[in-house]
């Protein structure tokens, strides 16, 4: 058991931390929003989107308008509740009617957007089945590509982004992340027809600009050449920009907010950029030389891990 001694010292530590810092400062009648919420709204707007494949009801023994319309009704205070929670703590002086009128602001345009969202998706679905000779059914890639997971996540982040709701997009992203290891920034502006194949450590960031019927495979690193200015760096376009009808192969990496690939280019595995590429490009990296020896190696357990 803990000496008193020891817990009192500890306990006055960290209150004192608690007093110290602006940050664990604990607001009368404000939380942060809450993950798990927000995750359960990111599951409910996936079995609106995908009506079938993630839920439990049959939708040809229902009404559609119904199914819809009960499923929104459900979301909305949900959404409602987490959108004030974040609004709260970025706005600490508005008084609770400003915060709830732009709250209703924010929920109703974001699901008056999410018919227009869908339909992106269903685009980013035939992109996913017209881009890879693996894949049976389109049904296969909604039910079983993380891909797709992921950039159905970021184009419902991207629109509370866009309506510079605080933490919620990138709560969103971040979920994410964690599930398929593919990262994208909320901020990302993504166009249509885009497909992530494989997907692991993917990385897009915030300023990066991606034009239509793009194509990247796992490793694909979107990302600034430096950021050491940390904030002074804010609002500047870091990351760069990929043009229509461009495909980017494994672990390359392209970095910079001034760095265009041009239409059409087709980037190779492992390339390393920091220019802009004009349109029509091929980037392939030489193969390095391989050297094979007919002896059989005998070496150690020592040389081996040394």
């Amino acid at each position: 058991m803990i000496p008193e001694t020891i817990l009192n010292n500890v306990v006055q530590q960290i209150t004192d931390n608690y007093k110290n810092e602006e940050l664990f400062y604990i607001k009368e009648g404000q939380c942060m929003p809450n993950r798990d919420c927000i995750i359960h709204i990111i599951l409910r707007l996936r079995q609106i989107m995908f009506p079938g494949y993630f839920d439990d009801e049959n939708l040809s023994h229902t009404v559609p308008c119904y199914f819809v319309g009960n499923n929104i009704l459900k979301l909305y205070n949900d959404l409602f509740c987490q959108t004030k929670a974040a609004i709260m703590q970025t706005s600490p002086n508005e008084t609770d009617e400003t915060i709830d009128e732009k709250v209703e602001d924010i929920c109703q345009n974001f699901l008056s957007s999410l018919g227009n969202i869908q339909k992106t998706l269903m685009k980013d679905v035939q992109a996913a089945y017209d881009g890879d000779p693996a894949a049976k059914t389109k049904q296969e890639i909604i039910f079983c590509y993380p891909g797709l997971f992921a950039i159905f996540v970021y184009r419902l982040a991207h629109e509370l982004y866009k309506m510079e709701v605080p933490f919620i997009p990138r709560i969103m992203t971040e979920y994410a992340h964690d599930n398929t290891g593919i990262d994208i920034n909320p901020g990302a502006q993504i166009g249509e027809y885009f497909f992530i194949d494989h997907g692991t450590g993917v990385v897009i960031g915030e300023t990066t600009v991606i034009g239509n019927n793009v194509k990247i495979y796992q490793g694909v690193t979107l990302g600034a050449l430096s950021t050491r200015s940390g904030q002074l760096l804010r609002n500047v376009k870091r990351h760069p920009t990929i043009e229509d009808n461009v495909t980017i192969y494994s672990s390359a990496s392209i970095l910079g907010g001034e760095t265009v690939i041009g239409k059409g280019s087709v980037i190779g595995g492992n390339a390393f950029i920091t220019e802009s590429v004009p349109e029509g490009t091929r980037v392939s990296v030489k193969n390095p030389e391989l050297n094979f020896s007919d002896k059989k190696a005998s070496l150690s357990a020592t040389e081996l891990f040394d």
